[in-house]
């Protein structure tokens, strides 16, 4: 394999900004114009402008822009704005001046971590010809414990403007760091490629691997090498890199071609020699960034979005689809699904453990899943393995909280459809209340309700949590997902026998809802909820009625209503003397369905779920409406039928007037 080609840097900027800091009298300016000019000035001014190198200077053919800085305290706005839009700091220090180099550990480094510079880092010893030569120094013994401390370091290196002794090396360095980081592909302490790096490439050796054989054959290898490196191998120069790597990795060959141990292991002697760029060039050829993520561009188009569209998790990925909610898998991604689960059930047994789960997505930077919110959010069996639908449910929570960080996913296990066929955008939920129907197969449950109303044990109950005996506090939102069989055609449902769906429980903890409502659009996302209280304590009953009146009115003000069920859980112990009337009198004042009783303990739930899909299938009905709710709509009726009138009245005056006017004209013309 051959190395080469430019890549883009921080963001695909078109250049390359180094900023050069450090002490006074370090030999900042002098180093900047030797590299610049390569002539060393006698006299230099304080601080330089910007200075462009020759966009030849290197082989990548970056553009380079340095940037000169004072240390001066009167000049520290300037020098802290430069260095936050660097790509790359050189920090010097002067070789006979032990002082500065101490001051790069006291104060440098640690000020860049302040002002949360994360930008790789050259260390730079200059005026290398004034230090004294009955006192030779070992640079790698002086900066091993610094580069030990602080990481980003990526290459330390000592020059002389004045002998012009390395000068032009440091810029390089400078540009290689941004261009072809190592930090990102390799353990320095470990020696080691790191495993983000490991999972990158195996997902691009499986790709290049068209045969599934486990190998890459010389032709495989070939058409890898000409993708990558627009160059063809010649069949000596194949011979010689399976030669290399069988010397020193037996397995890292076989009859078939070079095997997934023999590409990493080229690729990590590539690093150890220096030769990052040759593994940078394949990354960016298969569309990976400096984060070893697919960049954005392979992902998705923009998406039109609405309010009633929004997304809240997983940071700043994609603006045009930050906003999007209302998102779904289709058809051909859930085919997909469906295939990598069966391949990578290898023992057959309908579920995926923890190990063919880690399998499954070896090819992606992380597991999606092991942290929240989807970690433990769906139903395992009593081995912790997912079966087809504990799988599928996984994947549409993920795709209803973060549809780019979905379809990112479903591309590093295999998918090889257009980005864009794999969801689709549903209706919005405004939209769904006016047609009276909602198409969706994926609904969105907010579960309100006060401190030890029973929220969570309703979300266990509804991935096959057994019921604890002791009350655990919820902090933080929790999500349960699970699919519901709505079974034959009954008087809650519209569905034949088979007809599933699946549904995410989203626990809202008391202590937030005030946070969560404090957004116009909290209930934008929202395609019903439930407000559960604990039918043997009246003050329960009391808090959730508050919050169920607190939800509808925010919904009534923003637009955002949707329908809302009362859920009387702890039915199992005696209600408190009036609960059933004060909770059917508060349901039949708002406008909704009677409570719904439950025991999570006695695992009687009054087919809760699949009546909470129903409802949300039908989202015009069970609509709560309070009293502030029905006098701004009588308000609004009586303006409508008063601007009908004044409408009427207009129109009558005006037919009225010329009436008279064709009057006005015949009596003259008569006369």
């Amino acid at each position: 394999m051959a190395g080469g080609g430019s890549a883009a840097g921080k963001g695909d900027a078109p250049t390359v900004r180094i900023v050069v800091a450090g002490d006074a009298k370090t030999g900042k300016s002098s180093l900047i114009l030797t590299a610049a000019t390569d002539t060393y000035p006698p006299n230099v001014p304080p601080v330089l402008p910007p200075t462009r190198l020759p966009d030849d200077i290197y082989p990548d053919k970056v553009p380079v822009t340095i940037i000169d800085t004072s240390s001066s305290p009167e000049n520290r706005g300037k020098l802290v704005e430069e260095l936050k839009k660097a790509d790359a700091v050189v920090l010097t220090y002067a070789c006979d001046k032990p002082a500065t180099l101490d001051r790069l550990s006291t104060f440098w480094l640690p000020e860049l971590r302040r002002l949360e510079v994360r930008v790789p880092v050259v260390v730079v010893g200059c005026m290398l010809d004034k230090r004294d030569e009955q006192y030779p120094v070992s640079l790698e013994q002086v900066m091993s414990p610094i580069m030990q401390q602080f990481r980003e370091i990526e290459t330390c290196i000592e020059c002389s403007a004045f002998r012009h002794i390395q000068i032009p090396e440091v810029f390089y360095y400078a540009q290689k760091a941004v261009l072809h980081p190592t930090a990102p592909l390799f353990d320095q302490e470990a020696q080691t490629l790191k495993p983000r790096c490991v999972r990158a490439l195996k997902r691009i050796f499986i790709l290049c691997d068209l045969d599934r054989d486990g190998a890459l054959s010389d032709a495989e290898l070939n058409d890898f090498q000409v993708k990558c490196f627009n160059a063809p191998l010649q069949p000596s120069e194949i011979v010689g890199v399976k030669r290399v790597v069988q010397e020193k990795l037996q397995e890292g060959v076989n009859e078939q071609g070079l095997t997934l141990t023999g590409f990493l292991f080229l690729h990590a002697l590539f690093i150890e020699k220096g030769r990052l760029e040759t593994t940078w060039t394949v990354l960016r050829k298969f569309g990976y960034n400096n984060e070893i993520r697919l960049s954005e561009d392979q992902l998705l188009p923009p998406i039109k979005r609405h309010p009633d569209q929004a997304s809240t998790i997983h940071g700043e990925k994609l603006m045009y689809l930050k906003k999007v909610k209302s998102v779904e898998l289709t058809n051909d991604a859930l085919d997909f699904l469906r295939r990598i689960f069966f391949t990578f059930d290898i023992d057959g047994d309908g579920a995926l453990r923890s190990n063919e789960l880690d399998d499954l997505f070896s090819t992606a930077p992380e597991n999606p899943w092991s942290n929240a919110p989807y970690k433990d959010a769906a139903e395992k069996d009593a081995l912790g393995g997912l079966s087809v639908d504990g799988f599928l449910s996984e994947w549409a929570l993920m795709t209803l909280l973060d549809p780019v960080y979905s379809v990112e996913n479903l591309i590093y296990i295999g998918y090889a459809g257009d980005p864009s066929s794999a969801i689709r955008v549903t209706r919005r939920r405004r939209l769904d209340r006016k047609k009276q129907q909602s198409d969706r197969n994926v609904y969105q449950c907010f579960v309100f309700g006060p401190k030890e109303a029973g929220k969570s044990a309703i979300l266990n109950s509804f991935i096959g949590r057994p019921f604890p005996e002791e009350y655990q506090s919820t902090t933080g939102d929790q999500y349960a997902v699970n699919v519901v069989d709505l079974g034959c055609k009954n008087s809650y449902s519209v569905h034949w026998q088979g007809a599933k769906k699946s549904l995410v429980l989203r626990e809202i903890p008391e202590d937030e809802v005030k946070k969560l409502l404090s957004s116009k659009d909290a209930l934008a996302d929202c395609d019903i909820a439930i407000f559960v209280h604990d039918s043997s304590c009246e003050a329960s009953w009391k808090r959730a009625a508050d919050l169920l009146v607190d939800v509808a009115s925010h919904g009534e003000a923003t637009g955002y209503e949707m329908p809302c069920l009362i859920v009387a859980a702890k039915d199992d112990l005696e209600p408190y003397l009036t609960e059933i009337q004060d909770s059917t009198r508060v349901s039949q004042d708002l406008g909704i369905e009677a409570p719904i009783p439950i025991s999570t303990k006695l695992g009687d739930f009054s087919n809760l779920f699949r009546r909470i899909v129903n409802a949300a299938e039908h989202p015009h009905l069970s609509i709560p409406e309070t009293e502030a709710g029905r006098s701004r709509k009588q308000y609004h009726r009586l303006v409508n039928r008063s601007l009908m009138f004044v409408s009427v009245g207009a129109a009558v005056a005006v037919v009225g007037l010329a009436a008279y006017r064709v009057y006005a004209a015949r009596k003259n013309a008569s006369s």
